[in-house]
């Protein structure tokens, strides 16, 4: 009688250990690495704010989402993150809005070369597209949480830029995957050289660019700074940060996952982009200190410069990348706040 019992007893110990086993494997099968690639430096502010957004995803979830990343430019440019993306390699990535113009052409349409006049206009007409793009992109493909600002970018060189003379016969960097950009270096005349995001900082130091554009924050996180001496005083486009993950990828998540991923890392992207002001205040005050010189642009040269580049507008128009109606309707949404806002500057 007490071998059966022990018997029994150690095949129902048996069946207990094989259920808790189970239990872990399926588990572990539910458990998702979201592994996310930018280039920002580890220990950057954007790096800082999402891996606490991260933190709190994986406690959320009780381990079940863990979004990984892989910082400073390690997995490539954006276009190199695409394909690691479709290939599984990675899910998802910090993007430039021009990075994710491929999948969803709409994007590229903020970085119109000198559209915006001020940081207002650029209020006004995020507050009424920013949902709609993030919409459209989710269609074509990428769960975002919301954009952040880069801020505009200025132009930097090694001589100063203060008309469009000066760039000639120098080679001004285009961004890869910015047909746009690049279109408008070539109907100012100049001398469009592309290169990746991540090809840079060594274009400027070898010669391969004369002249790039970034905001300070960018500029200085990126250490371009460190290959110029002047800063030129002029908006040239205005630029913003996309954290996206491949939709499909994303679906594999429960919908109450789904769920606290969207909720906690919306947040840590709306701080980001509301300190992504004053950050770029305080790196433009670093980058003073650091001894590049700020150059000024006369107003009625900026005047022409404008209006050759809404010359372009109509190719761009005919272009299969460009969402035509949500062209018209930024350009609708500007007029709109010029007509209401006559003291804004030209």
């Amino acid at each position: 009688m007490g071998e059966r019992s022990g018997a029994e007893l150690l095949r129902i110990l048996m069946r207990l250990a094989a259920a808790a086993l189970l239990v872990l494997g399926m588990a572990a099968a539910e458990a998702a690495d979201i592994k996310i690639a930018t280039v920002a430096p580890d220990g950057s502010r954007w790096m800082l704010e999402m891996r606490a957004g991260a933190a709190e995803v994986l406690a959320r979830t009780d381990g079940r989402v863990a979004i990984k990343f892989y910082p400073g430019g390690v997995m490539g440019s954006d276009a190199q993150v695409l394909r690691k993306i479709r290939i599984g390699q990675l899910q998802g990535g910090a993007f430039t809005a021009g990075g994710l113009g491929e999948r969803y052409g709409a994007l590229n349409l903020y970085g119109i070369p000198l559209l915006f006049h001020s940081l207002d206009e650029v209020d006004a007409v995020r507050a009424e597209l920013d949902g709609e793009l993030a919409a459209g992109l989710e269609r074509a493909g990428f769960v975002s949480f919301g954009f952040i600002e880069g801020g505009f970018a200025n132009l930097l060189a090694k001589e100063p830029i203060r008309t469009v003379e000066d760039m000639r016969r120098k080679k001004v960097w285009v961004p890869e995957g910015d047909p746009i950009s690049f279109l408008a270096m070539e109907a100012l005349g100049l001398s469009p050289a592309v290169l990746p995001l991540t090809d840079v900082l060594t274009g400027l130091q070898t010669g391969l660019i004369d002249i790039a554009f970034a905001s300070p924050v960018a500029a200085l996180v990126l250490q371009w700074h460190t290959k110029v001496k002047y800063i030129t005083d002029l908006p040239v486009s205005y630029s913003m940060g996309i954290f996206a993950i491949d939709k499909g990828a994303f679906a594999t998540l429960s919908a109450e996952d789904q769920g606290i991923v969207r909720e906690v890392m919306a947040r840590h992207i709306v701080a980001l982009d509301r300190e992504a002001r004053d950050d770029n205040l305080k790196a433009a005050e670093a980058l003073a200190k650091a001894g590049l010189q700020t150059v000024t642009v006369n107003a009625a040269d900026v005047a022409g410069w404008r209006s050759t580049l809404e010359g372009v507008w109509p190719q761009l128009r005919s272009r299969p990348d460009i969402d035509v109606a949500m062209f018209d309707r930024l350009l609708a949404l500007l007029a709109e706040y010029r007509r209401t806002h006559p003291e804004a500057p030209p």
